[in-house]
């Protein structure tokens, strides 16, 4: 499989990175172990989690997405061979305030490495903004973590353009580390939040771009089409707002170009992903070995400018 090098930092990855928020929410640990197999077995390598994933799932202590590919890492003798990244500064409580001081991600990536049972972290994100913090103050965190080779780069996600442009200007002033890879919320449903100022600034620093949220929580699949699609769906709190008729638009030009080159809906939204200017590899998730397919179709597909220009067009903001 052809790798990808996401920005300057050197990291390769598949051109797919998989979102480990699924571990210890809609997968549990044995299921997980089964789906990390299985994607190691693909060549899907790079993992993309966080402290704070798992909250959504009633009972179930932050942190448990880390325990679980740590504890799956450790028992398969993988960690060299595994692009690790994860995230901090969210708060542990959904809708909670950001912390980004010095301490208090100091105390974040410890525990991160915990649970994670490693002594290094490939890529690690500032997850959210936080104005209350200096923009300084996480960059010095991060530099006592670098120097001891415990962190080998860091990113920013959803940050808006004037504060990341804050935070390269910052770090190249007073000689701290700087961003090197950016997270954005991306999609065909979602295009705001990273096309224009931000995409732009991460293209004049050279930054990798990998987005979230590739499949508008599972809306692209195509599995959702009416209100009773998303009865008892564990995404409907993320994915229900996409009913629409700029939705309906996008469905239909999925529907037409999975039938043209006979992949699935997902795998058309993914390999759309792979061939916008500026993203080095999207993150995407699954809950089943059929899920899977998706993650193939969209590296082997072969999108044609008529197909790009179908789907941007639907995409495009009324």
């Amino acid at each position: 499989m052809k790798h990808v090098e996401l920005g300057k930092t050197g990291l390769k990855s598949a051109p797919i990175i998989f979102g480990g928020n699924v571990f210890g929410w809609t997968l549990n640990e044995k299921e997980s172990f089964k789906m990390l197999d299985e994607l190691f077995e693909l060549g899907f390598t790079t993992i993309d989690t966080a402290d704070v994933y798992s909250r959504w799932a009633k009972g179930v202590p932050h942190g448990t997405s880390e325990r679980i590919i740590g504890k799956w890492m450790k028992d398969r003798k993988l960690r060299d061979q595994i692009t690790l990244i994860t995230k901090g500064g969210s708060s542990l409580q959904a809708n909670g305030p950001k912390d980004n001081s010095r301490d208090y991600l100091t105390g974040a990536v410890k525990d991160s490495m915990a649970r994670l049972q490693t002594d290094y972290i490939d890529l690690y994100f500032t997850h959210y903004d936080d104005e209350k913090t200096p923009i300084n103050e996480p960059l010095e965190a991060y530099k006592v973590f670098i120097e001891r080779k415990e962190i080998k780069h860091i990113g920013a996600s959803n940050f808006s353009a004037e504060r990341l442009q804050e935070a390269l200007k910052v770090a190249k002033e007073k000689n701290l580390p700087t961003y090197e890879v950016f997270q954005p919320e991306y999609n065909l449903m979602v295009r705001d939040k990273f096309e224009g100022e931000i995409k732009d600034l991460c293209s004049e620093h050279k930054m990798g771009v990998i987005n979230y949220f590739s499949l508008a929580s599972g809306f692209l699949t195509g599995k959702y089409r009416k209100e009773e699609d998303f009865k008892g769906q564990s995404r409907k709190m993320f994915a229900e707002k996409f009913l629409n008729e700029r939705g309906k638009k996008v469905l239909k030009s999925l529907d037409e170009i999975s039938e043209k080159h006979h992949i699935s809906q997902a795998g058309v939204a993914l390999a759309w992903l792979m061939n916008r200017p500026g993203i080095s590899a999207p993150i995407a998730s699954a809950t089943k070995s059929s899920h899977l397919k998706s993650f193939t179709e969209a590296v082997e597909a072969s999108l044609s400018s008529e197909d790009m220009e179908v789907l941007n067009k639907a995409s495009a903001a009324n």
